[in-house]
């Protein structure tokens, strides 16, 4: 198939691209704005990929859309392009429901457009809201977003939904709890923390770190979006989980550990607004229907998470630097590398 890939720089978006290359025989195209969580240099080394393109744009441009579906032929949709940090989200809310909300009807029209065979839009496990101490969300669970970011990305479910309903549109939602693993951007728990801890800095957590979130090693959420891509029936929300619970200050401890850097790095901060306390997700559906199951025993993934960061240490600093903008400048920029390729189909 030519799959569309959108927020392919970020990323699940890059170790997705990643993943499906390797795997198989697929086009991809990736279409990205390279906010400031994109980095191209999550893709170093596919600039020449045969079966890849990457085009830099918005995915509220509905010409651009346009013109991007005929160009390439696009057969399948993998929406991944959102403002996704919940804390960006408290301070600019209105970013929020410009990309996640109108950006994927925009989407969702060019798609409909084109007459794509396969679209899945790519949600999370924070449209459901807040669990108290039992329980798991489940695909009937109802939405109850609390936080800016949630509310945009349950609104923009509920659109591909009614795309679904209305037009018969063959739209699959997918919702995922918290990916951890290679290329994720510095702000984020996970990357934060190991990040801050090499640098001797403190390390801050909200309240009093007793919140609990369901940790999903990234290739395996690829796996599963795979499975979704070729297998998901249209209409259907499949939740994607890792089944590893855990409170945020024993993740950071186990980091720490890992790390061999003391406990007194750590420094409790104020709690965010509207913090969630509990996710869990159930993933019984997708393992009944489709036969998914996570491949990484979370000990695993979480060291293999800490030997990246280690061995790509000049990736982060480059990203703490701002320098990581250099890498669109000289390869796709005017007068760099890739910046005067045509616009053609990929081969």
């Amino acid at each position: 198939m030519n799959v569309l890939i959108t927020g392919g720089a970020g990323f699940i978006g890059a170790n997705l691209v990643r993943y499906l290359l390797e795997r198989g025989e697929d086009r991809i195209v990736n279409l990205d704005l390279l906010t400031y969580a994109g980095n191209l240099e999550n893709l170093a080394g596919l600039e020449e990929h045969p079966r890849y393109r990457f085009v830099r744009g918005d995915v509220g441009d509905r010409q651009l859309l346009r013109d991007l579906f005929r160009t390439h032929a696009i057969d399948a949709v993998i929406h991944l392009a959102a403002e996704s940090h919940v804390d960006r989200s408290l301070d600019a809310p209105r970013t929020f429901l410009e990309t996640n909300v109108l950006g994927t009807e925009a989407l969702l029209g060019a798609a409909r457009e084109a007459d794509v065979a396969r679209f899945v839009q790519v949600s999370t496990d924070e449209v459901y809201g807040s669990l108290g101490s039992r329980g798991k969300f489940d695909e009937s669970s109802p939405v109850a977003p609390n936080s800016p970011y949630a509310a945009s990305k349950a609104a923009a479910d509920l659109i591909c939904r009614a795309y679904h309903r209305t037009y018969g549109f063959p739209v699959i939602i997918t919702r995922c709890s918290n990916n951890y693993g290679p290329y994720q951007f510095p702000e984020k728990l996970i990357p934060l923390m190991i990040t801050n801890a090499l640098e001797e800095k403190p390390l801050p957590i909200y309240g009093d770190g007793q919140n609990v979130r369901d940790w999903l090693f990234v290739t395996d959420h690829c796996a599963a979006l795979e499975l979704v891509l070729r297998q998901g029936q249209p209409g259907e929300i499949y939740n994607i989980g890792g089944n590893n619970e855990l409170m945020n200050l024993d993740l950071v401890r186990l980091l720490l550990l890992e790390l061999g850097r003391s406990e007194d790095l750590i420094t409790f901060v104020p709690d965010r607004p509207g913090h969630d306390r509990r996710y869990a997700i159930d993933a019984g559906k997708i393992r009944r229907e489709l036969g998914w199951r996570p491949a990484h025993r979370f000990a695993d993934g979480l060291r293999e998470t800490v030997r990246w960061y280690l061995e790509n240490r000049s990736w982060w600093e480059k990203i703490r630097s701002g320098s990581y903008r250099d890498y669109y400048a000289q390869h796709y920029g005017p007068g760099g590398r890739y910046g005067a390729r045509d616009p053609e189909p990929p081969a």
